[in-house]
C-alpha cells in the first residue's frame, strides 16, 4: 500500500478508534456496520435483537420480520380485511461530534409482508461519511482534497416456521472507499465485500417459570451478523466484524394506559486476529472465542397511552474491547402514522469521542 493510502487509512482509522476494536480484541474492518441505526434502540443502551418488533428488525434480528405480518386493528367493530404490515424507517446521526470533522451516519430501510410467500422482506441502505482529507505526494506536498465514505445495502427476509418461534436471514452487499485514485495513487483504495446475517426469535405463548406463567410477555433473541469474506484494499485485508448477539426481553407492563419494556443483549465479536495472521471463517467462529470479555447493554422502554415514550440504557465493554462505558437517554411520540424518535449519549469517561452524540430517527406506517 502507497504512501496515500497509508496516510488516509491511519487517519481514517484513528477517527474510528472509538467504534472499532484494536488487535488485541479482534481489529475488524469497516466497524460502520456495528453502529446502532435506529434512535429508538440506542436510547435503550442500543439493545433490539430480543425485541425486534418493527422494520429495523433487519438490523437487530431479521427474524423479527416474521412476527410482522399485520397491523392490529383499531377499530375492532367492524369486519375490514387485516392491512399487511408496510413500514419505512429513517435515521441521521452526526458522527463523533467531539472530532468536528463533519462525519455523519444515515440509514434507510423498509419492508412489506406478502402472504404469497409467508414472511416480510425488508431493503436497507446504511450510508458512513468518514469526511474530507488532504492528498499529498511522496514528499508530502498537499494536491488537493478527497472525501472517504463506505455504505451498504441489504435484502432481508423473516418468516413464522412455529406458532412462537420465527427465523430470518439478510444478505449485504459491502463497499469502502478511502482514497480515490490520483497523484502517487496508482490504484483505488476502495474494498469490496459481502454477507449475510442468520437469526432467531422465540416469543413463547405460553411459558412456565417458577409457578408463574411468562408467555406472551418473555422473548429470546440470537442473530449472528456479518459473516462473509474480508474486505481487501489493494493488497491489504480486514475480516468483516462478525458477531454473535443474544438477548433477553420481557414487556412488564402492559395495559390501556402503560407499557413497559427491558431487555439486555450481549454480543460477542467473532474476530481473530495476531500480527501476523488472521483467522479465517469458519475457524474465527471458534477462535474469537478466544477475544477477552464481550459487550454488555441494558435498557428499558416506557410508553404512556401509546403515544409518548421514555428510554434510559447502560453499555459497557471490557477494556481489551475499547472501553466505551456510557448512558444512553432516548425520547419518542407517536401521531397517526408517524413515529419520531431521539436518543444521546452521556459517556462515563470525560471528553470522550462518542459524548454527545444524537441520532434522530422516524419510522412510518404505510396502513
Amino acid at each position: 500500500m502507497n504512501k496515500l493510502t497509508r496516510i488516509s487509512s491511519v487517519a481514517i482509522l484513528l477517527i474510528l478508534l472509538t467504534i472499532t476494536l484494536n488487535a488485541q480484541g479482534g481489529g475488524a474492518g469497516v466497524p460502520f456496520l456495528r453502529i446502532s441505526p435506529d434512535a429508538r434502540s440506542s436510547g435503550m443502551g442500543e439493545i433490539g435483537t430480543a425485541i425486534a418488533d418493527d422494520i429495523n428488525a433487519i438490523y437487530w434480528n431479521p427474524a423479527g420480520l416474521g412476527f410482522l405480518d399485520y397491523f392490529p386493528k383499531t377499530d375492532m367493530s367492524t369486519d375490514s380485511k387485516p392491512v399487511p404490515y408496510r413500514q419505512i424507517a429513517l435515521c441521521f446521526s452526526p458522527w463523533l461530534p467531539q472530532f468536528n470533522a463533519d462525519l455523519f451516519y444515515s440509514y434507510g430501510t423498509a419492508g412489506m409482508h406478502f402472504d404469497e410467500i409467508d414472511g416480510t422482506v425488508a431493503f436497507n441502505f446504511i450510508f458512513m461519511n468518514l469526511g474530507e482529507f488532504t492528498r499529498t505526494d511522496i514528499n508530502g506536498n498537499p494536491k488537493g482534497n478527497f472525501t472517504s465514505s463506505e455504505y451498504t445495502f441489504g435484502l432481508a427476509y423473516g418468516t413464522v416456521v412455529a406458532k412462537d418461534l420465527a427465523l430470518g436471514f439478510q444478505l449485504r452487499y459491502i463497499r469502502s472507499n478511502l482514497a480515490p485514485v490520483g497523484g502517487a495513487q496508482t490504484a483505488p483504495g476502495t474494498g469490496n465485500s459481502g454477507g449475510f446475517d442468520i437469526g432467531a426469535l422465540w416469543k413463547p405463548k405460553k411459558l412456565e417459570l417458577l409457578g408463574k406463567d411468562i408467555g406472551d410477555i418473555f422473548s429470546l433473541g440470537i442473530n449472528l451478523k456479518n459473516i462473509g469474506p474480508k474486505i481487501t484494499y489493494i493488497k491489504e485485508a480486514d475480516p468483516l466484524p462478525t458477531t454473535l448477539r443474544m438477548a433477553a426481553a420481557f414487556n412488564l407492563v402492559q395495559d390501556e394506559f402503560n407499557d413497559l419494556k427491558i431487555g439486555c443483549d450481549v454480543s460477542k465479536l467473532l474476530v481473530h486476529r495476531d500480527s501476523l495472521t488472521i483467522d479465517p471463517l469458519p475457524l474465527s467462529l471458534i477462535s474469537g472465542w478466544k477475544n477477552p470479555g464481550v459487550e454488555l447493554a441494558l435498557g428499558a422502554e416506557y410508553w404512556y397511552e401509546h403515544i409518548v415514550a421514555l428510554r434510559l440504557g447502560y453499555f459497557t465493554e471490557p477494556a481489551p474491547l475499547g472501553d466505551r462505558k456510557y448512558w444512553n437517554f432516548g425520547a419518542g411520540v407517536r401521531y397517526d402514522i408517524f413515529h419520531l424518535d431521539f436518543s444521546f449519549i452521556n459517556t462515563i469517561e470525560a471528553n470522550h469521542p462518542l459524548a454527545n452524540t444524537m441520532r434522530f430517527s422516524v419510522l412510518i406506517d404505510l396502513e
